[in-house]
């Protein structure tokens, strides 16, 4: 079976000579292999095809895909994105009477799953129409996904849908109380136990457009809850969350799961473990094909993932699997100080303050920041990058910065080559950088036109070639996905040693965490009213800090060697917290 992929935003006929049609061997032997729609782009025929490869590297744009798969695989076609568009193999199936996940990378069909499961996108199964009710179980005969589409078609089961792009909400010109009252299935009394489950009770009376991207996400996962339905979907619950809103959300959704089915899309995995009892993982190749696998035990589903082996598909989705440290990554007690600093302190005129202990840096190290939100992790990036000044004592860094924000933007029509400049010639840098993080297919694109995810990758390469003592990279997994978390923990290692750099790492996302940092930056306080440093402490005494504030402990899968939450009140948590180790490093 071939398929063939267009990109129709890298594709630009007006800037191009038609290369992929005039070198194409088959048009030369008069065949229609490759025709032109009406803007002029490229329809090229899976028949016809004969997989030579010749357009894909003759394409300027580097916008056509030709991926052979197993022939087998047609008869599981489930939906296709037009023609040369992305293509669909399988679904995930969510079963009764547990919390089932969906695991895999941007772009490899994990929404269009849900869409489909939810009855939002009907799924045309290869065609160009999509397919009535009949043709739908017809195709799903014998399965547990034929019961379910009928009947979720006969209306005999209530669908609840968190979807994962939570800007759509701020279409709302109201305030939270109102939607929550709109959207609520259940009675007043949920509505305020809800509210205080999430703590929205500071959202709950502001207009919707005011909120912050965490009360967003908070408001989105309020009005799922609120459904009285059979099956709740939810697509992403972590994204802007700090990782005690993370475990919070996470209890909610287990207590959910008691008497209600759930399957849930996340890309954190220490939660994705917590939470589910099987996953089911898509793989392929982002933005040209997915195939779902049967669903496996959570555990195992998310060591497989890490290993980059699937082992009953007997197929390798990674070249190298990802190596977790039995201990913190290297002892950096023999490191020369880079920068020791005195205690700082900054006032905002809202009332925040941050009070910033003494401590160092060492060169060649990286330091890990983790803490809630709103406790000053991005006052102190800014501080030591210079974006502000302290209103108390003195910050004189006399480092090269170079620093990444919390939020990047995207508003410049310039191009991604542009930006990168130089290094984009250099194939050391190709090799490094934009072959694993795939952005040698963005270098043709507007930073306006990038997604969230796009302009991340961007946003830290490009924060990581300048030349720089110290580099400072506030949030970098927002909007990545697990693979992209594991290349950019890989990478700003890499870059950091060869560099013999030191680095602060700001991340609420404890495998980053755990993958890159020497040592931790612990935040304590009151979140929006004051926040407090405390090191940069060593990683075991760090982490047993921190994750005693959030009551959980941890332990070391003994296969893999990632951290893995333990369940509440458990032997393993029970008998961790008597001896107060929380980590085990």
């Amino acid at each position: 079976m071939r398929i063939a992929v267009l990109d129709r935003d890298l594709c630009q006929p007006r800037k191009c000579s038609k290369e992929c049609y005039k070198y194409c061997p088959k048009v030369r032997t008069g065949d229609e292999t490759i025709i032109f729609d009406e803007d002029d782009r490229p329809i090229i025929s899976e028949v016809l095809c004969v997989g030579c490869g010749i357009c894909i590297k003759k394409c300027p744009a580097e916008a056509i895909k030709i991926v052979n798969l197993p022939e087998k695989l047609k008869t599981q076609e489930v939906h296709r994105f037009g023609e040369n568009g992305f293509v669909l193999f399988g679904l995930p199936v969510p079963h009764e009477g547990n919390v089932a996940g969906i695991l895999g990378s941007n772009g490899i069909g994990k929404s269009t799953s849900i869409k489909i499961l939810t009855g939002t996108l009907r799924p045309n199964l290869g065609k160009k129409e999509s397919v009535d009710k009949k043709e739908l179980l017809k195709y799903f005969a014998g399965s547990e996904l034929q019961n379910y589409f009928k009947n979720l078609t006969d209306g005999k089961i209530r669908i609840s849908h968190k979807i994962q792009n939570i800007d759509l909400l701020q279409k709302f010109d109201k305030e939270v109380s109102d939607l929550l009252k709109e959207e609520n299935e259940k009675s007043d009394d949920d509505i305020k136990k809800i509210i205080e489950l999430l703590d929205l009770n500071n959202a709950y009376d502001r207009k919707i457009a005011d909120l912050s991207g965490g009360e967003l996400q908070r408001v989105a996962i309020a009005i799922s809850l609120l459904k009285n339905a059979d099956f709740y979907f939810f697509d992403e619950v972590t994204p802007f969350l700090d990782i005690f809103q993370r475990i919070n959300i996470a209890n909610i959704i287990q207590n959910l799961s008691q008497d209600k089915n759930v399957l849930i899309v996340e890309h954190d995995l220490a939660i994705l473990d917590l939470l589910t009892d099987t996953i089911q993982i898509i793989y392929g190749e982002p933005g040209v094909y997915g195939i779902t696998t049967k669903p496996i035990g959570s555990r195992s589903a998310i060591n497989q993932y890490i290993d980059g082996y699937l082992k009953n598909e007997n197929i390798r989705i990674r070249d190298k699997s990802i190596r977790f440290e039995v201990r913190a990554p290297r002892s950096n007690v023999e490191l020369d100080v880079l920068k020791r600093f005195d205690r700082i302190y900054k006032k905002y005129d809202k009332g925040f303050s941050l009070e910033v202990n003494p401590g160092e840096f060492r060169k060649g190290e990286i330091v890990g920041g983790v803490g809630p939100n709103a406790i000053g992790k991005s006052t102190l990036a800014k501080l030591f990058a210079g974006v502000i000044k302290p209103t108390e004592g003195e910050l004189d860094i006399g480092l090269k910065i170079s620093y990444k924000p919390q939020y990047v933007k995207g508003d410049s029509d310039t191009l991604v080559s542009d930006l990168l400049g130089k290094y984009t010639l250099d194939n050391q840098f190709y090799e490094r950088y934009l072959k694993p993080l795939r952005l040698d297919m963005l270098m043709n694109k507007k930073l306006s036109v990038l997604s969230g995810g796009e302009l991340q990758r961007v946003a830290i390469v490009l924060c990581l070639i300048r030349d720089a003592d110290m580099y400072i990279l506030d949030e970098p997994s927002a909007h990545l996905d697990v693979e992209e978390r594991i290349q950019i923990s890989k990478i700003i290692r890499r870059s950091i040693e060869d560099k013999e750099a030191t680095a602060l790492v700001i991340d609420h996302d404890i495998y980053l965490i755990d993958l890159v940092s020497d040592r931790l930056l612990v935040f304590l306080g009151e979140p929006g009213i004051s926040g407090k440093t405390s090191g940069p402490l060593e990683m075991r005494d760090g982490m047993n800090l921190f994750l005693k504030m959030l009551g959980i402990t941890f332990r070391r899968d003994e296969e893999t060697k990632r951290p893995r939450i333990n369940k509440l009140n458990s032997r393993l948590d029970r008998q961790q917290k008597e001896i107060g180790e929380y980590y085990y490093a």
